[in-house]
């Protein structure tokens, strides 16, 4: 498997994915010209992820905006790990919002009402 490592822009978050360590980073905006065609390539190395995955995942987000065509891929990503945690394997989702941003909090708790996976919700104060 390999490492993914994607470059962030101000339409397109930086992403990093290590089947070694377990650690999938997603930070920055989100707001691609084409979402699943963003997305694909990281839903794709979670199937294989799932397949021989590490002891222990753990998915830091940190995103600071992300539109509704990312969000519905989002989820797409984060029922990909939901099926890792039904398979036995540990997962932790580390949601992080800004102290003053209720809506990126709010988002975090609708995944986590959605998907069987515990979120631990993390407040960023600067």
């Amino acid at each position: 498997m390999e490492l993914i490592n994607i470059e962030g822009t101000p339409k397109t978050p930086t992403v990093s994915m290590d089947p070694n360590s377990g650690v999938v980073e997603i930070k920055g905006r989100s707001i691609p010209e084409n979402s699943i065609e963003f997305y694909k390539p990281l839903v794709d190395w979670l199937d294989e992820y799932a397949k021989g995955p590490a002891a222990k995942t753990v998915v830091n987000i940190r995103l600071e905006y992300f539109n509704t065509a990312s969000s519905k891929c989002i989820l797409d990503v984060f029922k990909k790990l939901e099926v890792l945690k039904k398979n036995s394997a540990d997962v932790i989702i580390n949601w992080y919002y800004e102290e003053d941003d209720e809506d990126m909090l709010e988002a975090g708790e609708d995944y986590e009402s959605i998907i069987k996976v515990p979120f631990k919700m993390i407040q960023i104060v600067d």
